[in-house]
């Protein structure tokens, strides 16, 4: 019983240790304070070059699952990854932004999606883990971003931000569909980055 009651708290630990750490926008180059007196920021996605689990990329995950999935049921695998990449837009692009724009409300201060603003925030999504739930056990999903705030015209470098291990689950458990984690991890990055640009123009 001890030992059981000893697991438990060191599993939390280790998740509550993981989190704060998923909390920190690591900034390796230049800076945001362009962003002070803005109004807007463009947005855009790069989904080009990322690896899924222990998958060097997404395209060989997404053959073998929907190869898998197909085997089972015909069409099913196909169904699945038309699913896989319409959740970016469906549901995890949305779910950035609402974050995003809530933590910098009080700044006035909102990102969207071909705003034709001065500057641009490149989401890139660099690694994703996208967990698992099967009832009994589930799995987080965790995510690693590479954010370039750049000039809009010309493309201009200003600043690069990196997120790691950004966690993304529903509470309560009831994260069945893997796009559902994933996009609660956007979620994450999103309000992250925000508190961060926040700080970063008082």
């Amino acid at each position: 019983m001890k030992n059981s009651t000893f697991t438990t708290l060191l599993l939390a630990l280790i998740l509550t240790v993981q989190t704060a750490f998923a909390q920190r926008v690591d900034l390796r180059s230049g800076d945001v304070d362009v962003l002070s007196g803005q109004k807007s920021i463009n947005v855009e996605y790069d989904y080009s070059q990322f690896g899924v689990g222990k998958f060097a990329t997404e395209k060989e995950y997404l053959d073998k699952k929907s190869a898998e999935y197909n085997a089972k049921e015909a069409g099913k695998g196909d169904e699945w990854k038309k699913s896989w990449v319409a959740d970016r837009e469906n549901k995890y692009e949305p779910k950035f932004e609402e974050l995003f724009n809530k933590g910098l409300a009080e700044k006035g201060l909102k990102i969207e999606q071909g705003s034709g603003a001065k500057y641009t925030l490149i989401v890139h999504t660099v690694f994703l883990e996208p967990g698992f739930n099967v009832g009994v056990m589930r799995k987080n999903a965790y995510l690693n971003y590479k954010i370039d705030l750049v000039e809009s015209a010309g493309k201009k470098n200003v600043a690069e931000m990196a997120l790691s291990n950004v966690p993304g689950g529903q509470f309560g458990g009831f994260d069945f569909d893997a796009g559902d984690r994933i996009a609660e991890s956007y979620a994450k990055a999103g309000k992250v980055l925000a508190a961060f640009i926040d700080k970063k123009l008082k």
